[in-house]
């Protein structure tokens, strides 16, 4: 289990919110609902879906690398 107050937790619910992020864009009632603030508290979402989406690979290999962490080294 990882602690959310570490510094490996915070990565892995920086990952998880990105990549929950980049799914709610691909949604379409998601994604006028949550996605439609571009600024302000609902932005981070926005943000956070556009960093999902042009990073995908960089994203994506991160998130196996940190679930091989998690998983075997932690």
């Amino acid at each position: 289990m990882t602690n959310v107050y570490s510094f490996d937790g915070i990565l892995v619910f920086g990952l998880l919110f990105i990549c929950t992020c980049a799914y709610f864009k691909k949604v379409p009632r998601l994604n006028s609902w949550l996605l439609s603030e571009k600024k302000g508290v609902w932005g981070v979402f926005y943000k956070a879906a556009i960093i999902g989406t042009r990073l995908h690979i960089a994203v994506a290999i991160s998130c196996l690398i940190m679930a091989f962490y998690v998983v075997f080294l932690k």
